[in-house]
């Protein structure tokens, strides 16, 4: 049985993976509702909104992206959000009820971006930017504390002999 601390640190993890999951969820049925729609009337629409200049480089790069949309485009979008969604849901699961396999997971797939986000605070440094590192740089080192933490108990109770069947404390399917 995992620690109440530890526990409660692992659920705080899984809300945050279920809401990353759930975001990306409503995004992807926001593209299934633009099918048959005006993409490029959106775009537009959203750049005149944020008051950025059209003919700048990034806002002409999704003009131009939105002007080569096709619904093929948006389903393959939405099914892409979906997936990404459903393993994040998978994960949140997983890190609820105390699964190791969870944990491992996660700190393999959180850590996956913190090459990318240091890159991106060397290019330029932002409080998103900061603050998206800093809490998945929080993640990595709480769940390689309670991995070590875990590891060193499982150890010290296969010494005395005490240690009971996977299944039993920590589930490991």
């Amino acid at each position: 049985m995992t620690p109440p601390p530890l526990r409660t640190g692992f659920r705080a993890i899984a809300l945050y993976e279920a809401g990353k999951g759930g975001l990306v969820l409503v995004a992807g049925l926001g593209l299934l509702s633009m099918i048959h729609g005006d993409v490029q009337a959106l775009a537009e629409r959203i750049v005149r909104h944020t008051n950025l200049d059209p003919a700048s480089k990034y806002p002409r790069i999704f003009l131009d992206a939105a002007s080569r949309t096709t619904d093929t485009h948006l389903w393959i979008f939405a099914g892409l959000a979906t997936l990404y969604a459903a393993g994040r849901f998978v994960l949140a699961y997983g890190l609820w009820f105390e699964r190791r396999w969870a944990e491992w997971l996660a700190l393999a797939t959180v850590a996956v971006y913190l090459p990318v986000e240091s890159y991106g605070l060397i290019v330029r440094v932002t409080w998103i930017k900061s603050c998206v590192f800093l809490l998945n740089l929080a993640i990595v080192l709480y769940i390689v504390y309670a991995l070590r933490l875990s590891s060193k108990s499982d150890q010290a109770l296969d010494a005395a002999g005490k240690n009971p069947p996977p299944d039993a404390t920590r589930k490991n399917p």
